[in-house]
């Protein structure tokens, strides 16, 4: 029997954390293994596999199956293997050496004249006087039911890594539209402090000429609006708001999207930065602060998602 399973909540791909612990067992008349599985935050998907050496030919296997259902994180298995029923040995009296002793003691006690008779303890205590070979184990056997309770400890991993995720995401889109508020203040301070620049370089014009020549308010209009230009920040606002709409998809559409989340973070955190140099405001400073803090929280969430 193979469990067969989806992680998914309404239909739509669950958010995952690569944060899980997971345990499976299964047996049968012959084998008993258990399954142990351990994943932590990984770039790639990196899997470690303890068990006995006389598995080692099920390995690659094993990590096929978890390549199926993890794409990232580190994933270590623990493989615990008992044989329920089994003659692993064979033991057989190897007549041919035996038949060579025997002769030679027999000649010994004919030369001699010894009475002593020849035992079985004697003869089996020769070199080679037994043959034990080894009855390998049934691969194919073994792998039924390690292949079931790898399976059921990997649905186990995931059903609390879809519980990590749940509470990844919500911590993700709290973050977010806490940027988003911020965002928001800080446009309404801009055309605010466009205005307090024009008024400054109006005053200080006025101040250098004491009234005696007439102010050329064209000119005026030309350095605002030069100021103005370079302190815009709007294309930073709409690719932010941009960036936040795609981190509500993706974290919506859930299943792998722990890369493409990681890319937007770079992004948003690359224009936050971009509004920081460019405002001369000291209130705008603040909120960037703030912000930059908040993606980067954002960030630290991600790295541990599938």
């Amino acid at each position: 029997m193979r469990i067969h399973f989806e992680y998914r909540h309404g239909g739509i791909p669950m958010i995952l954390s690569m944060t899980g612990y997971g345990r499976g067992e299964f047996e049968n008349e012959n084998y008993k293994i258990t399954a142990e599985m351990k994943t932590v935050n990984h770039r790639y998907c990196d899997i470690i596999i303890k068990m006995p050496k006389k598995l080692i030919a099920l390995e690659e296997r094993m990590k096929s199956v978890i390549k199926e259902k993890i794409s990232r994180g580190r994933v270590e298995v623990y493989i615990n293997y008992e044989e329920i029923v089994k003659n692993e040995y064979n033991i057989d009296p190897n007549f041919s050496v035996l038949d060579q002793y025997h002769g030679a003691l027999s000649a010994i006690k004919d030369k001699y004249g010894l009475t002593e008779s020849i035992s079985l303890g004697l003869l089996s205590k020769f070199p080679d006087a037994l043959d034990i070979s080894y009855e390998e184990t049934d691969q194919e056997a073994v792998w039924l039911v390690m292949e079931e309770s790898l399976n059921r400890s990997i649905e186990s991993v995931f059903q609390m890594r879809e519980i990590e995720g749940g509470k990844l995401k919500t911590d993700v889109v709290e973050r977010v539209e806490n940027i988003r508020s911020m965002l928001k203040s800080i446009e309404s301070l801009v055309p605010e402090i466009v205005q307090n620049h024009k008024n400054k370089m109006t005053e200080r014009i006025h101040e250098l000429l004491d009234g005696e020549v007439e102010v050329d308010q064209d000119r005026i209009i030309h350095e605002v609006a030069v100021y103005a230009d370079k302190t815009s920040i709007a294309e930073e606002v709409t690719r932010l708001y941009s960036h936040f709409d795609q981190l509500h998809h993706f974290l919506d559409k859930g299943g792998n999207v722990g890369r493409k989340l990681d890319f937007l973070v770079q992004e948003l955190n690359r224009e936050v930065n971009t509004i920081g140099s460019k405002s001369p405001d000291i209130d705008i400073s603040n909120y960037v602060i703030e912000m930059k803090s908040e993606v980067e929280k954002i960030r630290e969430q991600i790295q541990n998602i599938e």
